[in-house]
């Protein structure tokens, strides 16, 4: 997996405590790696293969995997320490099929509350097409 490039403050905060593993099982069992972490915006990439549905498009289930992944770390990041974020909603709309090279997902921040965080995903081909659109909320509670 390749580490963050340039984490800040709160970002290295939350790879220590997950011992550079900041996506968790799933995420390294999909091939993501992360390019970028912030509450703000953070960036990963996967590759199309090996997350193709029958068909040899990428599955829409792993455009949401990717875009979950990014927006939870995005918002734990945000909630900082003795707090954690969960999701409580997410909604997804693919609108391009991607079945060869890398999906790259961009995460950024639409609300940073006290309690609440929503972040929307953009997932891209190779070509910087658009391939889905996911928004994700979570829920911040304290430890």
């Amino acid at each position: 997996m390749t580490q963050p490039i340039q984490p800040d403050e709160a970002a290295q905060r939350l790879l220590q405590e997950r011992e550079g593993r900041p996506g968790g099982e799933l995420a390294e069992r999909m091939g993501i790696e992360f390019l970028e972490l912030s509450a703000e915006r953070s960036v990963a990439r996967m590759p199309a293969e090996g997350n193709r549905q029958p068909v040899g498009f990428v599955h829409g289930g792993a455009y949401c995997v990717i875009a979950e992944t990014l927006g939870s770390v995005s918002a734990n990041i945000h909630a900082g320490p003795g707090r954690y974020a969960v999701g409580v909603d997410l909604n997804a709309t693919h609108t391009r099929s991607i079945t060869s090279g890398w999906v790259t997902a961009e995460c950024t921040a639409l609300h940073l509350g006290r309690s609440m965080t929503v972040h929307e995903i953009v997932c891209r081909d190779d070509e910087g097409r658009r391939a889905s659109t996911i928004r994700i909320t979570n829920f911040v509670k304290d430890r």
